[in-house]
């Protein structure tokens, strides 16, 4: 379970760190599975950015050794301490989020940040169509990641509640041109941590990974989690963005008593 002092700290930046929440057996259970996967199973390069946008090793997505972490470890009280109590959709697969090494582009400190759920053509969705598919991530390392630039899960703080004005003001609407891109409150944070840590995310924390200039893949899963009226309340979310968060409206209304 979240602290009133984390839960406060979720509201300001969008999103929060839980160092361990995954037992190192399940972690490396996660990853002997993943590395498997690649050397059996196999990637065509034709299919790389897809993998990228959307999941690599699509065949163990809903593996126990996968959907385990979220649904027998701590991840599933840390998310239901923000969305309430049996208000979280259980996951039934993750994204395997794999980040490979590579030589660092000229400004290894600018990786591009997007919001879920904008169609690319890559990622299985069409460009022009846009949907608030889900109320938060859950972003689990499966191997430390001890410095930046090494394939980062990469958050933009305070981008949560930017775009709600933003978008207050602008529409949603404006999602279908792609991506928008305003100055941010703040500017790109690599997310430092180690096999076992979660990041959860507000659904609208600008994120993306960073590039991985490091010797090791950068290994990760990651759930996108549901509330339960999530399909009904839909586009509202992006201006009433704590209807979902019984866990923080609660501590702001204990801060205003």
């Amino acid at each position: 379970m979240l602290t009133k002092k984390q839960k406060l700290e979720f509201h300001e930046k969008g999103y929060i760190t839980v160092s361990g929440a995954v037992p190192k057996l399940m972690v490396d259970s996660a990853r002997k599975l993943i590395n498997h996967s690649i050397g059996a199973v196999g990637m065509h390069e034709g299919d790389l950015e897809r993998f990228r946008a959307q999941s690599y090793c699509n065949e163990i997505q809903n593996a126990p050794e996968i959907v385990d972490i979220y649904r027998k470890t701590p991840v599933l009280n840390i998310a239901e301490s923000l969305l309430g109590e049996g208000n979280v959709q259980t996951p039934g697969s993750a994204q395997i989020a794999l980040r490979f090494p590579m030589p660092l582009d000229r400004d290894p400190n600018a990786p591009n940040g997007h919001l879920d759920g904008l169609g690319s053509g890559s990622n299985g969705m069409p460009k022009g169509v846009y949907k608030r598919g889900f109320s938060a991530l859950a972003v689990v390392y499966l191997a430390d990641v001890p410095e930046t630039n090494s394939g980062n899960f990469t958050v933009w703080p305070k981008s949560h509640s930017f775009f709600a004005d933003y978008f207050e003001k602008e529409g949603h609407e404006v999602l279908a041109n792609g991506m928008p891109h305003p100055e941010l409150p703040e500017g790109p944070k690599q997310i430092i941590g180690n096999a076992g840590d979660v990041v959860l995310t507000h659904h609208q924390v600008v994120h993306s990974a960073a590039q991985n200039a490091s010797a090791d893949i950068r290994y990760a899963v990651i759930f996108r989690l549901r509330h339960v009226n999530c399909d009904e309340n839909g586009y509202d979310c992006y201006t009433d963005i704590w209807r979902e968060y019984p866990g923080i409206q609660e501590v702001l209304d204990s801060n205003t008593e």
